[in-house]
């Protein structure tokens, strides 16, 4: 997956951790909701604003990060 327009970094925004297409979502947030068991059902019920693709693009860029240690 090429999660590379979903992700965004913005230094003034969460102080530059990786975000949800310019939102304040943090990755961090959406991969502790999954590691809770929270389902994808209930995060995207609870986020309104966010997509299945948001949720797999946290998932991919966790991965690619994890890859790269």
């Amino acid at each position: 997956m090429n999660y590379h327009e979903i992700i965004t970094i913005e230094p003034g925004k969460r102080s530059g951790k990786p975000c949800i297409r310019g939102m304040r979502i943090m990755v961090y947030d959406i991969l502790e909701y999954l590691a809770s068991g929270m389902t994808e059902a209930e995060i995207l019920s609870d986020f309104s604003e966010l997509t299945s693709e948001d949720i797999k693009g946290c998932i991919a860029f966790a991965a690619d990060c994890e890859k790269k240690l």
